[in-house]
């Protein structure tokens, strides 16, 4: 019998160009991988999905970045000899994407002290290497740099240094460091030391130490205080251009305060904290901490046993300290995580800016709520972190995937 001819093939369908943009907008910004197999797919996908065009639509259509990974720091009596082999000591990837790790010597000596914009500041307190360098995993640029002269500093952080910038698409764009001290004498008065860096192309993967690095003083702002430093690793929280530390105050006894540093006036305010010991609530070590809200103001979250208080603080322009604080919420979280011991105190050890969400620990596991909606998701089992910094950031597709994947 005659083999009956094969039916003519068609060619597949296609998608007119404006399409497939279309459709790759829509891709989710914390499923990274998606758009990397895509760019893989052929050249004229790959020429799409790393041109500038799509980054700057691919940014304005999903807005806020997403959660790539997080980094942490121990409780000092839980922190484990031997964390094991890791490409970033105390990073956790929520995510494939493909940092860009670099050769650092005695990576086991650093440790983030905060994460913004896209970058990431560490710190050696043995000062070898270097004591301070700024990393842009998206990039692999790092900056090394010492500290301020005399300075051995209680808190730092990294902001992007781009007036007018969005913070979607800073990428390579210079950054400030800004490392707060306070120096005590005949009274204790706070500083804060500003340095700017450049992170382009000229400073990827460089491992020389900036010995030309300027740092600016800023005016001193005296405090009714014996001793004051930032808590362990609290990172501040930024509100349009002014940085919100903690601040521990030692006068005979010890008490709360913010420390606001207006990068614009280069100017130190103190702000006091919500009334919360009239109310009979306690503020322990990592049962407070600041927040910047989703409404842009100042918040204030404390936990007290199973209960989560929530203020917000409504800041006068150009005033020092607060118009008002407002407890706006109480949230029961025995009824909303899973808790196995409710008598075990549970820590709140970061949050995510301009978003209203929080970490929490609790015996079972560190887990990431959202303020608006009760939204709540398992990041990590349960650890002794006193500590959790976001890492923030669109992944651009012509970096690698990195396949070591830490989701938990």
């Amino acid at each position: 019998m005659p083999t009956p001819p094969t039916p003519a093939t068609r060619p597949a369908p296609t998608l007119p160009n404006e399409l497939i943009e279309e459709v790759f907008l829509r891709l989710p910004p914390d499923e990274p991988s998606s758009l990397m197999r895509a760019s893989l797919a052929s050249n004229f996908w790959l020429g799409l999905l790393t041109g500038t065009s799509f980054s700057v639509r691919y940014r304005e259509f999903h807005d806020t970045p997403p959660m790539l990974g997080f980094f942490y720091s121990w409780l000092h009596a839980d922190r484990p000899h031997d964390e094991g082999e890791r490409p970033v000591q105390r990073f956790a990837f929520t995510t494939k994407f493909g940092a860009r790790i670099p050769e650092v010597q005695e990576w086991d000596d650093y440790e983030a002290l905060d994460c913004r914009h896209g970058r990431v500041l560490f710190e050696n307190p043995f000062g070898c290497p270097a004591p301070l360098f700024v990393w842009d995993p998206m990039t692999g640029c790092t900056r090394y740099l010492e500290k301020p002269d005399g300075c051995w500093g209680d808190g730092a952080t990294v902001v992007c240094a781009v007036s007018g910038c969005d913070h979607r698409l800073c990428d390579g764009g210079p950054v400030r460091v800004v490392f707060f001290t306070t120096a005590d004498g005949d009274g204790c008065v706070a500083h804060v030391s500003v340095a700017l860096l450049e992170m382009d192309d000229a400073w990827s993967e460089s491992s020389d130490l900036d010995l030309e690095l300027e740092w600016t003083l800023s005016p001193g702002l005296e405090l009714e205080a014996r001793h004051a430093f930032i808590p362990e690793i609290m990172p501040p929280v930024l509100i349009k251009d002014a940085l919100h530390f903690m601040l521990s105050i030692v006068d005979g006894v010890r008490d709360m305060a913010i420390l606001k540093y207006d990068m614009a006036s280069d100017g130190l305010s103190l702000i006091d904290l919500p009334d919360v010991r009239s109310n009979g609530l306690p503020l322990k070590d990592h049962s407070f901490i600041p927040m910047a809200m989703g409404d842009g103001n100042l918040g204030f979250a404390q936990v007290d046993g199973l209960t989560l208080n929530l203020w917000s603080g409504s800041i006068q322009t150009g005033a020092e300290g607060l118009a008002s604080w407002t407890q706006h919420r109480v949230v029961d979280l025995q009824n909303l995580l899973p808790i196995q011991n409710p008598k075990e105190s549970l820590r709140l050890i970061g949050s995510v800016e301009g978003s209203d969400i929080i970490f929490v620990t609790t015996d079972l596991g560190i887990y990431q709520i959202s303020l608006k909606s009760l939204i709540w998701k398992k990041l990590w089992k349960s650890e002794k972190f006193s500590a959790l910094i976001p890492y923030m950031s669109f992944y651009n597709p012509q970096e690698r995937i990195n396949p070591y994947d830490e989701a938990h």
